[in-house]
């Protein structure tokens, strides 16, 4: 049987691929329209193999919130003209519409989820690779649970924060946190929550320059803790300055909304160099 135009048109719908492409899979499967979708799929998985090596660092960044449950999928590419596609972003889009309904635990898990098509996040990716010719891959999901929570997408679809609360409060309030997040990249909630690692390198580094401007060696670790607690100041999120204004911290900017609002947790993914 002849391939028509109809069916070249039917399995490009399915997959996305060019017309030449479904023409020769179609042909190749003697129009069997779930071993072309196999034969573009294993096109895919061999460009993904033979691109292994290269490095995906462009991509799409995109965040959803409903309710208690907010969350952050990033697919990376390897250029920027891939990343900026609509198809792309509308990929990207699929997949946190996906994981905003099932709200998976992990970012495995979100592979080997499906949508409508039947096809798993990771079939998609993979048989999108085929169609493009570069490296993809899921880079990243994450997610927040809390009383209420908000997403904030940074324009151009490379950064993206969310934030989850104790209680509900005025989004504008909430949107205002999750700018500071993407803004200012803290590294932690408090400083309780600062990894040792990095409060041992923190500590290390300011010895080090208090030695290097001649400091007295019983001074060193008094520097140092004083350095540290400046560290916590810029890097731990309740202790920032406010970016809108620096005369409060964002606790003390919370607490003007209500004495026991909080945030619980909070995400910030970036594609770009911080």
């Amino acid at each position: 049987m002849a391939v028509t135009l109809a069916d070249i048109s039917r399995l490009r719908k399915m997959c996305g691929a060019g017309m030449m492409d479904c023409k020769s899979a179609l042909e190749e499967a003697g129009n069997d329209f779930d071993k072309a979708m196999e034969i573009i799929r294993k096109k895919g998985q061999a460009v993904a193999a033979k691109r292994s090596d290269r490095d995906a660092s462009e991509g799409c960044v995109l965040a959803a919130e409903n309710g208690d449950f907010a969350a952050i999928v990033a697919v990376k590419c390897e250029t920027d003209f891939v990343a900026k596609n609509a198809d792309f972003i509308a990929m990207t889009q699929s997949f946190l519409d996906l994981v905003m309904v099932g709200k998976p635990a992990t970012k495995e898990e979100v592979l080997t989820m499906a949508l409508s098509d039947g096809r798993t996040v990771e079939n998609h990716i993979t048989d999108r690779i085929g169609v493009v010719g570069e490296k993809m891959e899921l880079g990243f999901y994450e997610f927040v649970n809390g009383a209420s929570t908000i997403s904030y997408i940074h324009p151009g679809n490379k950064l993206a924060t969310i934030v989850a609360f104790n209680m509900p409060l005025e989004r504008q309030v909430a949107r205002d946190v999750a700018m500071q997040v993407a803004a200012m990249n803290p590294v932690s909630l408090t400083p309780a929550d600062v990894p040792q690692k990095v409060i041992d390198t923190e500590l290390e580094i300011a010895r080090d320059k208090a030695r290097q401007a001649g400091k007295p060696e019983n001074m060193l670790d008094r520097i140092a803790q004083g350095a540290l607690q400046k560290f916590y100041k810029d890097s731990t999120l309740l202790q920032q300055e406010f970016i809108k204004d620096n005369s409060l911290t964002i606790d003390q900017y919370l607490k003007q909304q209500n004495k026991e609002l909080t945030v619980t947790s909070f995400k910030r993914v970036t594609l770009n160099v911080d």
